[in-house]
């Protein structure tokens, strides 16, 4: 669309039918005071939870309390994204946070009261058939038995909470708001700010020079504030390390595993398989150095275009089509219900005065899920739309097949539905391409995926992964340690094709993930969860579709790895990263065969 509408001027089969959720404000408004009453209502249960009946009537009123409270917040925030300026959707969205902190206070006493019962009781609530669909919720609170503390030190870790977030806080407002960085000559000799948003952009600069410039005002500037960064991450540290000792976990890194039931397994496999997979990549850098035509790859060259200018234009209704087709292997079923998505009111399509950028997949249990887009007429929209639609679909099938409680699926979990889809479109328009200059294009632009994603998300975990040992040892790191373990790392990974530059020591300084310690490792196992199945439904058809659609349909009725396990895909073993790493493998083939 070349101008940008108002909301009042976008035509309704472009955006989401919200009407779907609630059919007017007043329906909303019937259904917040309901909340209001509910939440007084669920403390008549505090300090009776002591039977198997009263437990499961005060679930049976958490889980109605829950799910109001998440179908009010999501017409209230979809609302406010459609136009942000509008001060009623504002205000709707500012209202329906402070429901939804009152709900969960209302809440806050269940857990700690029945983690307060001994183990046999807990066992034999568990055991009981009454208590059957809640059985998970039991089994969860028993295993974190042993690391709830008692009330007064409960208490005490809460008001520490506002102090703990003060490194990331820190990192935030020093990354965001305080930090300056030069200005640099873009492309035609104009002299522009670099800031963190065009950072990227001067990265796939067709001009070295400039490519070059960014790089280096953009790690000297952190490298003048390096003692300050690295107190920073060492508080992190600190925090985390403080964390697990006082609720008994053996280290950081299996404190933050816990809660999804992740063997420490998990986390070894991804960087071993990944570490002997970096023969791979390394082949991968020597041709970027080839179709680049350069002497010396640099760490600036990583973003650098590998095509000339191809440029895809996909219409909304093209790319609809496109995205239809690429998911027939998934079976009739799947193709029904997307369609259905695609055509009924699910998704707000394009660009608006106001509207939030970006894109995401939102809903609440027993409605449809409802997609935001901003949509582009290009292959990255494309992408976005089927990426969008596997969490959609994901969250559809999930829901008619589980309770509400069991059909939250985790976040391990999250990014399969949504990273298979965008694997099935790759290889739908690969088979159909005939063009080698566009066949080279989306080559590139895959192996690209798999390097950011599997392994530079790597990488990150691996760097964290050696950052808390090394603490948890007793060493005191300074910007020297984390400068020297980054560095090496780099040249770890990208091989002796690459001349990895002294700047990039400094990088570890601008991820904000770190401050979300364990974390990044859950992207490169989500897109290779999902290229296993990909390969496995491409390789195998029926029982491999079969598999997979159970997994889509688990939610989040048992452990992530156990669902992932059940579908064929087992993440406590290197297998699935194997096979991902095969993929990749075959993209460089193609790629070098396009390019002898």
């Amino acid at each position: 669309m070349k101008t940008v509408l108002k909301r009042s001027e976008v035509p309704a089969e472009h955006r989401w039918r919200l009407e779907d959720l609630f059919a007017d404000q007043q329906a909303w408004n019937e259904e917040y005071e309901q909340v209001k009453q509910l939440a007084k209502d669920i403390g008549q249960y505090e300090g009776k939870l002591n039977n198997p009946d009263t437990i499961r009537q005060c679930f049976e009123l958490e889980d109605k309390l829950s799910l109001l409270t998440e179908r009010l917040y999501c017409y209230a925030s979809n609302r406010h994204h459609e136009d942000m300026a509008e001060p009623a959707h504002q205000a709707l969205s500012d209202k329906v946070k402070k429901l939804a902190v009152e709900a969960n206070q209302a809440m806050s006493f269940i857990t700690p009261e029945i983690l307060d019962l001994s183990d046999d009781q807990l066992q034999s609530l568990i055991a009981d058939p009454g208590l059957k669909k809640y059985k998970k919720t039991l089994d969860d609170m028993l295993r974190q038995k042993p690391h709830i503390l008692s009330k007064p030190e409960e208490a005490l870790l809460a008001q520490v909470g506002n102090v703990s977030q003060a490194p990331g806080t820190i990192f935030g407002m020093l990354n965001n708001a305080d930090m300056k960085f030069p200005k640099i000559q873009d492309e035609n000799g104009e002299e522009i700010e670099l800031t963190h948003g065009r950072y990227i952009q001067f990265l796939e600069s067709r001009n070295r020079d400039v490519r070059k410039s960014a790089f280096e005002a953009m790690y000297a500037t952190y490298g003048k504030l390096r003692n300050t960064f690295a107190a920073t991450l060492g508080a992190n540290l600190t925090k985390n390390m403080f964390y697990a000792k006082a609720r008994k976990y053996p280290s950081a890194l299996e404190a933050s595993l816990y809660g999804d039931k992740i063997p420490l397994d998990v986390y070894d496999n991804l960087i071993a398989a990944i570490h002997e997979s970096l023969p791979l990549l390394h082949r991968y850098m020597e041709l970027r150095k080839q179709l680049l035509k350069v002497d010396e790859l640099h760490m600036y060259d990583l973003f650098a275009p590998l095509v000339d200018e191809y440029k895809l234009d996909i219409t909304y209704d093209e790319a609809k089509k496109i995205v239809l087709e690429s998911v027939r292997p998934l079976g009739e079923h799947y193709s029904k219900i997307l369609e259905e998505g695609l055509e009924g009111g699910w998704i707000d399509v394009y660009e608006n005065e106001g509207k939030r950028n970006g894109a995401y997949c939102s809903g609440a249990y027993g409605t449809h899920p409802f997609v935001l887009l901003n949509h582009k007429d290009n292959l990255s929209s494309m992408f976005t739309l089927t990426h969008e639609m596997g969490h959609a679909l994901h969250s559809y099938l999930s829901d008619s097949q589980q309770d509400y409680r069991d059909a939250q699926y985790t976040i391990f979990l999250a990014e399969v539905a949504s990273t298979l889809n965008e694997a099935l479109l790759m290889d739908h328009l690969l088979n159909q391409s005939s063009d080698p200059t566009q066949k080279l294009y989306l080559l590139c632009h895959y192996a690209d995926k798999f390097r950011t994603t599997v392994f530079r998300q790597t990488m990150f975990a691996e760097f964290e992964r050696i950052v808390y040992k090394r603490a948890e040892q007793g060493e005191s790191l300074t910007h020297q340690d984390f400068c020297a373990i980054y560095y090496d790392l780099n040249v770890k990974y990208h091989g002796s094709s690459m001349t990895v530059d002294k700047d990039i020591e400094m990088e570890w300084a601008r991820i904000p993930h770190f401050y979300r310690s364990f974390y990044v490792f859950k992207y490169a196992t989500g897109f290779s969860a999902a290229t296993s199945f990909a390969k496995q439904i491409l390789d195998e058809g029926t029982p491999a579709v079969e598999r997979y659609l159970g997994f889509l349909k688990s939610g989040g009725s048992d452990y992530s790895i156990e669902i992932l396990k059940r579908a064929g895909v087992d993440m406590s073993s290197p297998e699935p990263i194997r096979q991902a790493m095969s993929v990749f493998e075959d993209l460089i083939g193609q790629m070098e065969e396009l390019t002898k």
